[in-house]
């Protein structure tokens, strides 16, 4: 029992630990895919390496109906991206400014689900802290996000620590205090979405005017003045500190560019990596120069490799982990041979061959890793799968810690996939060679000893 035991700790520790570190990836990589780049873009050849409007190119019908053509992209949603320096009052601050369909974007990625609901103002701290339905936990708990906004009162449950049973009573105050009324914005009027950290930083809320001033196509001017209709809040920060969301009409115009576009996201059915790949070759056969296509590993390198990188590292842990369970199997099984020694003596003294005791210890050490494995297994099946669909969401301090590292307080799990495998044979590896040690001190067994120990 205490080899299964530790056999069975190898698997189940290993199996969780590295189902929530590629989970972790798998959600940094889907927030930066769906906020921003999307699977799969056409853009113009040199777009990518020289990324000025300069390099924009006009949809032309038989281009879109080439990419309609695959049966695994559904829509395109056009977008027309460029810089500016955004202006409000005295602060200044380059900008990233994304021209969008609202409607597509919203298919795409559920582009209004981001919109800013509440945001705890100073003002709205200060009324929920009168507030006599509020608990005293919950008050303290305001004070770790000043300015902070949310998009929907689950977030903000989870951040304020408000439990299931409080929230019947306190979201709806909280709610009413922190309210924040964000609209959006849509094709053919004017106005302007900014990120959440942006706003803040310029110091821009609804109805204020933001100015944007930049290089346009050929050489002109793009300057503009914009009524701000909402805030966002991206779950990647990096995003969310410099965006300015214009419909791709008006950021056209801004830019001069008449109906040019910088890219074309493919919204597509299956976004799994070998569907991925046929797409692209499909699209690549069928379109030529002066475009390009791109894929979402591509456009998000230096996520990758960041990524890579502490996927090495966490490789390490768990082989860390390997080597103090191998340990303590071999410690197990070390002591189960010594123990077992006279009872080896008397079996050979009494005229079984070592060959066939050495297959009985091997296959009990196989019964023993098997017992292990499977156990593992089965405890940590409904661990990875509970936390697949409830994924770790931080909050509070912890929740500030992460934001302020720049990631989304998020810790997800992998649904089972090959890792799963391989778990399996790198315990099985160690039980095969912690199975050496009895084999071989059977061989080596001199029956007088033995029968004196």
């Amino acid at each position: 029992m205490i080899t299964v035991a530790s056999v069975f700790f190898a698997t189940f520790f290993a199996l969780v630990m590295r189902s929530l570190q590629l989970g972790s990836y798998s959600h940094m990589f889907q927030n930066a895919i769906e906020a921003y780049s999307g699977y799969i873009q056409v853009q113009q050849e040199d777009f990518w390496d020289n990324q000025t409007v300069d390099n924009s190119f006009h949809a032309t019908p038989e281009l879109t109906e080439a990419i309609l053509s695959d049966k695994n992209i559904t829509d395109i949603i056009p977008r027309f991206e460029s810089f500016a320096l955004a202006s409000s009052g005295p602060k200044t601050k380059g900008v990233l400014v994304m021209g969008i369909n609202p409607d597509k974007e919203q298919a795409m990625n559920g582009f209004e689900n981001k919109i800013v609901k509440y945001r705890l103002t100073p003002e709205a701290v200060s009324s929920i802290k009168k507030s006599e339905k509020i608990p005293g936990h919950i008050k303290k708990a305001i004070d770790l996000f000043p300015g902070k906004s949310y998009s929907n009162d689950a977030r903000l449950q989870l951040d304020l620590g408000i439990s299931d049973k409080e929230a019947r009573v306190v979201l709806p105050v909280i709610e009413k205090l922190a309210a924040f009324k964000s609209g959006n914005i849509k094709m053919g009027e004017p106005g302007a979405l900014l990120g959440d950290n942006l706003s803040q930083y310029l110091g821009l809320g609804i109805g204020d005017t933001i100015v944007l001033i930049g290089q346009g196509y050929h050489g002109t001017t793009a300057a503009g003045k914009y009524e701000i209709k909402g805030i966002v809040r991206q779950p990647v920060p990096d995003i969310d500190n410099r965006v300015v969301y214009l419909p791709t009409d008006v950021c056209q115009n801004l830019y001069n560019a008449g109906d040019n576009l910088t890219s074309m996201v493919l919204q597509v059915k299956d976004n799994r990596d070998r569907a991925l790949a046929a797409t692209e070759a499909d699209l690549r056969n069928k379109i030529s120069a002066p475009y390009r296509i791109l894929d979402w590993k591509k456009m998000n390198e230096l996520m990758i490799q960041q990524m890579d990188a502490d996927n090495k590292s966490g490789m390490i842990m768990i082989g860390i982990l390997y080597l103090v369970i191998a340990f303590g199997v071999f410690g197990t099984v070390l002591m189960m041979t010594a123990e077992r020694r006279r009872e080896f003596g008397v079996l050979v003294a009494i005229g079984m061959q070592k060959k066939k005791l050495a297959a009985v210890m091997s296959t009990e050490m196989l019964y023993i890793g098997f017992l292990g494995i499977l156990s593992g297994f089965a405890a940590a099946l409904p661990v990875i799968i509970f936390g697949y669909y409830h994924p770790i969401r931080f909050r509070g301090s912890m929740a500030k810690m992460f934001e302020d590292y720049g990631f989304d307080p998020v810790m997800a799990f992998r649904w089972i996939d090959t890792y799963f495998l391989w778990q399996a044979v790198v315990v099985a590896i160690i039980v095969f060679i912690a199975m050496l040690y009895p084999v071989i001190k059977i061989k080596k067994l001199e029956v007088i000893n033995a029968l004196r120990a």
